[in-house]
């Protein structure tokens, strides 16, 4: 029989940036896209229930828009229908390794998308399902972190697994400073006293107080996610 697998339900936290090719013109890479999808289906396949968050900003930031004299909350909106973009790009490539998935976005967009229904969500996750949470929160002002960090807490998710182009939390930038220290766990405590950026705050905060370890890790390497997600120990793990 095999071993059960570590975490039952989790939340991975994509950047929009990471689906799209170095130095490419391209917002979004075929190629980067479909080794995401073949390693979510290996998750699946553990036996894993995935939920998956992805932010926009190879398509728009919201905060630099606003920097740049638009009105913030229309600035995020744009940002918000980005992120769907990347989620049906996401759908999509699953999709194509035979794995069920829906899309659900917190604006209501019925020709494209279901809107997001908690207990619906749910019942697909329950299902084995991967449900791609699209839209943010729906509402200006909040992060996609922030969205990760709700969506996980909402759906009773055992940890958030963040992607990034860094391979785990430092104490320092490691790009900045070659002598920084990279953290194998840290805790929450530590991350505020040391100002360590993780998450913005309120999905620090909400990680936090619903006790739900955040995973930092590279998702250049290929086959970190399956890692990650199958309970090996990659990255940095911030907890209580």
């Amino acid at each position: 029989m095999s071993e059960a697998p570590k975490y039952k339900r989790v939340i991975l936290k994509l950047s929009g940036e990471a689906l799209r090719a170095a130095g490419s013109k391209d917002n979004i890479s075929p190629e980067i896209v479909d080794r995401i999808a073949r390693e979510i289906k290996n998750v699946v396949d553990m036996g894993i229930e995935v939920g998956i968050v992805v932010g926009g900003g190879n398509f728009w930031r919201g905060a630099s828009a606003s920097n740049r004299g638009m009105d913030r909350p229309t600035a995020d909106y744009v940002g918000m229908l980005a992120t769907v973009m990347n989620s049906l790009a996401l759908q999509s490539a699953i999709k194509a390794e035979g794995v069920e998935v829906v899309v659900q976005t917190a604006i209501q967009m019925q020709n494209v998308a279901d809107p997001f229904i908690r207990h619906k969500a749910q019942r697909h996750l329950n299902q084995g399902t991967v449900v791609i949470f699209g839209a943010g929160t729906g509402s200006p002002f909040f992060s996609t972190d922030t969205t990760a960090a709700l969506r996980a807490s909402e759906m009773g998710a055992n940890a958030i697994f963040k992607a990034t182009m860094v391979d785990g939390v430092y104490d320092s930038d490691p790009k900045k400073n070659p002598d920084a220290v990279k953290y194998e766990t840290v805790t929450f405590q530590t991350c505020l006293e040391k100002q360590l950026k993780v998450m913005d705050a309120t999905a620090f905060s909400l990680c936090m107080e619903n006790d739900i370890p955040i995973i930092v890790f590279d998702l250049g390497e290929e086959g970190n996610i399956t890692k990650a997600l199958g309970g090996a120990e990659v990255g940095t793990t911030v907890h209580l």
